[in-house]
């Protein structure tokens, strides 16, 4: 899937050669989106003191109408809270193309390059892009209109219907698609386009938008503006999404990463959140993992946890880059994947060339790690280590978030103020509207209906020595290998592992698990073995061990456990990293009203309902 291409007219407008249209009026873009848009919608007045304002586009093109949005957003003082733009876009163009349309603008310039710097890996499905600390979030959908229409589901407060004219590209403005886009709007739903075609403004009436013409940019005398105040009671496909009017205070279970994660996201919703964890630190459980590898999972029909995967790490890489210190606290090295003989797994139109960020590991690379040429491996440029808790302790210290240790709950009430939370003493440890269990393993005392299942893990890990050969870049496959990790100090630490042993709770190491690590670590990088037999031998490795929580079907858990606001976000596996960030946004998601991450279907598999079918 290339890019779409731009042709660039003599006179500096963008023009499409598949729809044989510009992509915006000789006027200019800003002008447009501006005029139509924004003015058409009501904004920024529309939005002023609103918490969020939830803008749906049909046709990204190059972004203009999203950009000019933003550096609205930025410029006034009573701007929503956070502000949602989703936009359906089935041939997006280059980086290099976005950043050319934004050049005329010099408010905009700014904005273009941290647009451009998240624009990668748009493979069909949904991207969320995160701007401004996390307060400005673009779901960019990816494929046919009217597939990504009904894989999305929120109340819109504004409707821009962009894309080609009707004439040129007659699917986008065709009476299914502007009926689907009518099941966003919600009583008051302003609506704004450049189009006042005949047939687009029939069909819109007939859905329950009140009309209004409005004077065009030139060379266009029209434009088309309306709201949605249908004079029929509508009636929806299934219940109204959860809304809630005003953040409170939420209690959350547990101070691993799924808990870390959902705290910060509550929190830049504006809740007061109270973190509570039975260890006297943050991080004290399988979240405590000194480092770990985050690397997608692949497969040759891109299956759903693969994209599942590739998800939560744009969602997990988004927050390492505006928290964490590259080099430090994580490293975003790629990670080379071992396979077995034949088993390449990746899509077969998969290469180097992109969109997708994985492909078969070229011999520069495998030369690189010290592996043979003719290994089978992949190559996951979008991957690489972190150090969890260093994740962690930066998502709790988001404005709005306490932590409380040695704080074991036992005990959950809820009442007409809401919830209490007790010790096994009977001391009441927290009150809250809202309760999130992130307690790994121990979810299930709160959600007894999970199906949740402890996995123990151990690690063999070690401090690096000048004599030390390792691979800079991390390794997985069975197994994995990570080393040159700062410690501090001018120290570094190497890592391997790790055993999985269902239902096992014991933290102690032992000696088989240490030695099956090893020879773990000689069928994965022979050399980098050879080169720690002698440590292995003298006992000289260390070993951690941590308790995972995994789920029936290895996936995570996230949505509700009662219909009084008790909530999971849980089972994260051994795959906390890439999937915390992401569990945390849909919870939130899910609260607010607001547009989904993922597609309906993936938040879906994801769901604590599923566990009832």
């Amino acid at each position: 899937m290339a890019a779409e291409p731009v042709a660039w007219r003599a006179d500096g407008v963008p023009y499409s050669e598949r729809f044989d249209d510009i992509y915006h009026t000789e006027t200019g873009a800003l002008a447009q989106s501006r005029h139509v848009f924004l003015s058409g919608c009501g904004l920024p007045e529309a939005w002023a003191g609103r918490p969020q304002w939830r803008i749906l586009e049909t046709g990204f093109g190059l972004g203009l109408n999203f950009l000019t949005t933003w550096q609205a957003w930025r410029a006034d003082a009573n701007r929503p809270r956070l502000l949602h733009f989703v936009s359906v876009e089935a041939h997006p163009v280059g980086a290099e193309d976005l950043l050319r349309a934004a050049e005329a603008y010099p408010e905009l310039a700014s904005l273009a390059g941290e647009l451009v710097a998240q624009w990668h890996g748009l493979l069909p499905g949904f991207h969320r892009l995160a701007f401004d600390e996390g307060r400005v979030l673009l779901t960019l959908c990816i494929g046919d209109v009217q597939a990504m229409l009904r894989a999305q589901r929120f109340e819109a407060d504004s409707i821009f219907l962009d894309g080609f004219s009707p004439q040129q590209n007659p699917a986008m403005w065709s009476p299914d698609t502007l009926k689907a886009v009518s099941r966003f709007a919600r009583q008051g739903t302003g609506l704004a386009t450049w189009t006042y075609a005949r047939p687009v403004r029939d069909v819109l009436s007939q859905n329950g938008f009140q009309l209004e013409r409005r004077e065009g940019l030139p060379p266009k005398r029209d434009c088309l503006a309306g709201v949605f105040a249908p004079a029929w009671t509508v009636r929806r496909r299934g219940p109204a999404p959860e809304h809630v009017e005003k953040p409170g205070s939420c209690a959350v279970i547990g101070a691993g990463l799924a808990g870390a994660a959902v705290a910060a996201s509550l929190a830049r919703r504006g809740w007061q959140v109270t973190m509570l964890d039975a260890a006297d630190r943050p991080a004290a459980g399988a979240s405590g993992l000194p480092v770990g590898v985050m690397a997608p999972h692949v497969s040759p029909d891109d299956a759903l946890l693969s994209r599942l995967t590739r998800a939560g790490i744009r969602a997990t890489w988004l927050e390492l880059e505006r928290l964490l210190e590259q080099g430090r606290d994580w490293r975003a090295s790629g990670v080379l994947e071992r396979r077995p003989q034949g088993d390449t797994r990746v899509p077969a139109e998969w290469s180097d060339s992109g969109p997708n960020e994985s492909w078969p590991a070229s011999t520069t690379q495998l030369a690189q790690t010290g592996l043979p040429a003719d290994t089978p491996a992949l190559w996951h440029a979008r991957a690489g280590w972190v150090r969890p808790s260093r994740l962690i302790e930066a998502w709790l210290r988001e404005p709005g978030v306490e932590f409380r240790g040695n704080a074991t709950v036992a005990r959950l009430s809820h009442g007409a103020t809401g919830w209490q939370l007790f010790d096994d003493a009977g001391r009441l440890l927290a009150k809250a509207d809202r309760v999130v269990v992130a307690a790994g393993y121990q979810s299930g005392r709160f959600g007894p209906a999970l199906p949740l299942q402890p996995v123990r893990g151990q690690v063999a890990w070690g401090r690096m020595t000048d004599e030390l050969a390792l691979p800079a870049t991390p390794l997985n496959g069975d197994g994995h290998l990570i080393a040159h990790v700062p410690e501090g100090e001018g120290a570094q630490l190497w890592l391997a592992g790790a055993t999985f042993d269902r239902d096992s709770t014991d933290l102690e190491p032992n000696d088989a698990d240490a030695t099956a690590n090893h020879e773990r670590l000689k069928r994965l990088h022979p050399a980098a073995a050879l080169e720690l037999a002698a440590s292995f031998d003298r006992g000289e490795v260390k070993a951690w061990v941590g308790v995972r929580c995994a789920s029936g079907d290895r996936r995570p858990l996230v949505g509700p456990l009662n219909n009084a606001g008790l909530w999971a976000c849980t089972a994260l596996g051994s795959r906390g990293l890439s999937f915390a960030a992401l569990c945390a946004e849909l919870l939130a998601a899910q609260w607010h009203g607001e547009p989904l991450p993922l597609p309906a279907n993936l938040a879906k598999a994801l769901g604590t309902q599923r566990t009832e079918v």
